[in-house]
Parts: C-alpha cells; structure tokens; sequence
C-alpha cells in the first residue's frame, strides 16, 4: 500500500567536517527519502547496520525520530544520527553540529570563539553575530566551571578543560543569538553535565496500623478483682463467651491458650465465693 508522501528530504544542506554546509549543486547525497515507506526501510536498516550510535541500535522508531528533528534542522540522514544525541531523555546536538547549523543559516554574519586567560583565570569567550544585529557575547569562566561543581569533574571537564569551557560559552552564546534556528536544542556537552530528574511514580502504599493486641489475661484479671460476689463472675462469664464469639466472627480468634487462662481465672474466682458461701455461718448465708 502507497503511503502518502507527506514526508520530504530535499537533499539541500548538509555539514561536512569543517562546520560549514555545502548546498545539493556541489554535493547531492545518495540517500533521498520523499516518503513515509522509505523512511521506515532506512529507519530499519540503519538500527541494525552497526555503523550508528549506540543509542540507536537496533532501536529504528528511534532513528526515524532523529531524522525526522534532522530534517527540520537541514541535516541529512546520517548526519542527523551522528550528530544528534539523545542524553538524559533530552534530544541534543553535539557542539561543532551546533556552530555548522548555525552558520549555514542564513541570519548568521559570523561566529567568534576565544579563549582569555590562563589557569584559574580562563575565560572562553563566544561572539555570535545575527545580520542586521548587535552582536551577542557570552562567557563561561573557571569561576563558572566551579559554582556548577564542573571544574575538574572527572571525564571531558579533567581531560579537555578549556574545550569544555569553549562548549559552553558556544552553546549560551548561540542560543541566544539564534533561537529560530536553534529551536531549543542544546549542545550534548552541556546536556551530558545535566542531572537527570528522577521521578519516583511507584504508587505510594498507605500502611494500615494493625490493631494492638488486647491483652484478655490482663482485662479479666483487674475485672475479677473488683467482684464481690458470685453473680459478678457469673456475669464476667458470659461477657467472656460473648468476647470469644465476636472474636471468631472477626476472623481474629482469640488463640486457645489464652482462652484457657482466662477460664481458668474465672472458675477460681468462682470456685473462691462458693467456698467462702459454704463456709459462712447460717445466719450470713444469703436466703
């Protein structure tokens, strides 16, 4: 089945290693995507051709992506896979990507890059130039390095400090200079530096406090040695039978050596008034 060919690739930028793009009369790539199809054929085949990223191995809803954010840039295919970089879940352009983009464009009078300073005292400086506009300047410090806990981090910021220094001043300077051709993309340098957000979504489960355990022995105890008589432990009697039977229907039964203990605790008590009544004289014995 045709797929509607809403999908266009004009080959007409492209950037080569100088960072600067050369136009489709000087350079016509042989890759030409003009439908959805073909897109999905080459998303396929470069996901498992081995020569792309990392990130985008064997992942091709992730290449069709990446070239679909290319195209809108002016990349080619393949110049959108190595030069875009997906870190921390945020799609990025690799710096010398970013300054090539960004004087293919035609708003851009020129881009200025130095470095001022030595040691702790180093100052990366970018000035970008937008036709027809004051010129943008950005600087990135060791001072700056240090405040964002970079300087000296172990990787690029250790091996390569002053072009990591130059990276960002570049990214700044760039894009705010040209945000419409920029569209928000950083530089993978800065991205790389960037904490990921975690979000905890494991639904919070709300404990619910067992019910303390109701020391019976205890309750029976104080109850019996406050009677005076035999109808009162008769009475704790049934109140203990009806103790048991809620219990059960609870689905909490009451465990069976305390039952015992609480039983036994009752006929004492029983047995103790029947024999103080056996004892006492005719005259105390109640009619």
């Amino acid at each position: 089945m045709a797929a509607h060919p809403f999908w266009s690739l004009a080959p007409v930028r492209m950037v080569d290693m100088s960072n600067s793009l050369t136009t489709a009369g000087n350079h016509t790539p042989a890759i030409q995507i003009t439908t959805f199809d073909q897109l999905m054929r080459f998303a396929g085949i470069a996901a498992k051709s081995g020569m792309v990223p990392q990130a985008y191995s064997n992942k091709p809803e992730a290449v069709l992506i990446a070239v679909q954010m290319g195209s809108e840039l002016g990349l080619a295919p393949l110049q959108s896979l190595q030069n875009i970089a997906v870190i921390n879940g945020r799609p990025s352009v690799w710096g010398d990507a970013l300054l090539g983009l960004v004087k293919a464009a035609p708003v851009c009078d020129d881009v200025i890059e130095h470095i001022e300073g030595d040691g702790d005292h180093m100052v990366a400086v970018c000035i970008a130039k937008r036709k027809g506009k004051s010129p943008v300047e950005r600087r990135f410090s060791v001072a700056d390095a240090q405040a964002a806990s970079l300087w000296n981090k172990q990787g690029p910021w250790k091996q390569y400090p002053k072009r990591m220094l130059q990276m960002r001043a570049r990214g700044f300077a760039l894009r705010d200079a040209f945000p419409d051709v920029l569209r928000g993309l950083i530089t993978a340098e800065e991205a790389q530096d960037t904490p990921q957000e975690t979000v905890d979504i494991t639904p919070r489960q709300e404990r619910i406090a067992e019910p303390k355990p109701i020391d019976h022995r205890a309750i029976f105890q104080e109850r019996l040695a406050g009677c005076t008589d035999a109808n009162c432990t008769d009475t704790l009697w049934q109140t203990w039978q009806r103790t048991l039977a809620r219990a059960q229907e609870a689905g909490r039964p009451i465990p069976e050596d305390v039952q015992s203990d609480v039983q036994d605790m009752i006929a004492a008590k029983r047995a103790e008034f029947a024999q103080e009544h056996a004892a006492a004289p005719v005259d105390e014995v109640p009619a």
